[in-house]
């Protein structure tokens, strides 16, 4: 009990996409001295401001926001440079005797700070990679998938095929190792954390978190978004750049590029985000010692209680 306690706090505000994080995150900040870590693979992006739902600049003013608007989206961003980056932002807070928040979507970056995940990126075999990724290009990335489901079924089933990117890395630790990343993820998860954690998960009733993602996909429009994709466009940003493959950058290239008419553009964004939030919520269910926070029927001051009662009893508080 000692041991943990003298583990430094951390903690985690997820959940799938559009269910509230943002807006509860910097609460949280506001009532528990807290700084903000984004744990999103494009709001680390300048200038993807309204496809990936940044916090707005009163509320980044307000609160220390880390990892957001720190790369240019030409700049490749894979969950090691991530884990390097929020351990980095982390000391930071640590040192201000701040409580590092957090937020944000992407279970597996959160996984990988969480339990200190060694991913072995340094022993990579680069040509094989570039031949794999040369493979992508010229075959697709469902043909790169199916490689995958023969040399490990259960990575396959983990990994979407349109995530090329850890397609590939899962493909490269099988090529180098010559055992499935699925087994090795599973051992590093089995890590005990290095931090006195609470891994807060928000969530609401399926059919109003439907609701609040078609809601968003249309405000976004309002907002502009298909601007910002046509600036990054002209810019000479083009699809096979990881920043250009976020929900919204590549539907939005996909009508600007003559491929579908503009309302079919929209109904696949809203159609690809739904199935989005399910699979982030299949992740979710798997991960251990883990808080559920449901926001139906919970003012947000009553959902902030709720967070401080569950800090409390993770010894946070």
């Amino acid at each position: 009990m000692t041991q943990a306690f003298n583990k430094k706090p951390l903690l985690i505000l997820t959940g799938p996409t559009a269910v509230g994080k943002t807006a509860l995150s910097v609460k949280a900040a506001r009532r528990f001295h807290g700084e903000i870590i984004s744990a999103d693979s494009v709001q680390v992006y300048r200038g993807m401001d309204i496809g990936s739902a940044k916090a707005t600049k009163e509320e980044m003013a307000e609160i220390p926001h880390h990892l957001i608007d720190v790369l240019d989206p030409q700049d490749s961003f894979c969950v090691v440079r991530f884990k390097e980056m929020a351990e980095a932002a982390m000391e930071g807070i640590y040192r201000r005797g701040h409580l590092p928040i957090l937020t944000g979507g992407t279970g597996f970056y959160i996984q990988a700070l969480l339990y200190d995940i060694n991913f072995t990126e340094n022993d990579a075999d680069f040509s094989y990679r570039e031949r794999l990724e040369a493979l992508a290009k010229e075959r697709g990335a469902a043909y790169l998938h199916e490689l995958l489901k023969e040399r490990d079924p259960k990575a396959a089933e983990e990994i979407h095929a349109n995530n090329v990117k850890r397609v590939i890395r899962a493909l490269e630790f099988y090529e180098k190792t010559g055992t499935p990343i699925s087994g090795h993820n599973q051992a590093e998860r089995e890590k005990e954390s290095p931090y006195r954690f609470a891994y807060v998960i928000l969530n609401r009733d399926r059919a109003e978190l439907y609701r609040r993602i078609d809601l968003r996909v249309d405000e976004m429009l309002k907002n502009g978004l298909l601007d910002e994709v046509k600036r990054l466009k002209a810019m000479g940003l083009t699809r096979d750049l990881v920043s250009m493959q976020g929900l919204g950058y590549k539907e939005m290239l996909s009508y600007l590029d003559g491929e579908t008419d503009y309302d079919e553009a929209v109904r696949i964004l809203k159609r690809d985000t739904r199935h989005f939030a399910k699979r982030q919520l299949t992740w979710f269910k798997r991960e251990k010692q883990t808080d559920w926070l449901s926001l139906d029927q919970r003012t947000e001051e009553e959902a902030l209680e709720t967070l401080s009662e569950i800090l409390m009893k993770r010894g946070i508080q």
